[in-house]
């Protein structure tokens, strides 16, 4: 199925922008005292360890995530979805989000139906069933249809966080693929600019799924869909 890959840079609100660039300074303030590269392969668990050695530590861990968090889950990307949202009304459209908390958010603001891992075998099939025949043509999701689960009426993937993973990515971005004859497919991912999660989106768009074709694999583990 032809598809495009739009990345979508958002402005912080201020008061969120103020926040994060504290806790960043704070977080980058102790990787450079303890001489923590995470180039290094052990660098990640380096991090944790050191972290949880002392006060100032685990006061940069928590800066850590609450960093990520606010890039993660701007309420300026919140503001854009629900334009995006506006601006495909009658395409069937998957909104991913990295956490639950992001995903339950939007759903609650929006009244989208939301699928996460807590949601019941009976209520996550009678919503695959609504979106496919219409009834709900947005469905949101943290990682339930990362993999796994079929749904070839999407035309529409709205990433509004994620892990950094290629994997991941491209999981998503198959989503929208399994795609009827002549569907155009079209996967916006939402970037706060100029934070960390704008830099790993740097990083993940020299994947071959940007540069040329990619044959996916189906359900059944054989190839179905490829990405031109």
């Amino acid at each position: 199925a032809p598809y495009v890959v739009e990345t979508i840079e958002v402005d912080m609100r201020p008061e969120e922008r103020e926040q994060y660039e504290i806790s960043r300074e704070c977080y980058t303030d102790f990787l450079r005292k303890a001489r923590i590269s995470f180039q290094h392969p052990s660098g990640w668990a380096i991090f944790l360890r050191r972290t949880s050695e002392s006060p100032e530590g685990r006061k940069a861990f928590k800066a850590y995530l609450l960093q990520k968090k606010l890039s993660q889950a701007s309420g300026a990307k919140v503001d854009r979805l629900w334009e995006l949202i506006q601006q495909h009304k009658g395409d069937r459209m998957l909104v991913f989000t990295q956490d639950n908390e992001m995903a339950y958010r939007i759903g609650n603001n929006f009244l989208l139906p939301v699928l996460t891992h807590h949601t019941k075998l009976p209520e996550r099939e009678a919503f695959l069933k609504s979106f496919r025949s219409g009834e709900y043509p947005i469905l949101v999701t943290s990682k339930v249809l990362n993999e796994g689960v079929d749904v070839p009426d999407a035309n529409v993937g709205m990433i509004v966080s994620g892990s950094g993973s290629i994997r991941e990515h491209v999981q998503r971005l198959g989503r929208i693929l399994r795609a009827r004859p002549g569907k155009q497919a079209i996967l916006y991912e939402l970037v706060s600019k100029d934070t960390g999660e704008y830099f790993t989106n740097q990083r993940r768009r020299k994947h071959r799924a940007y540069e040329g074709p990619v044959v996916l694999p189906d359900e059944s583990g054989q190839n179905s869909a490829q990405i031109n």
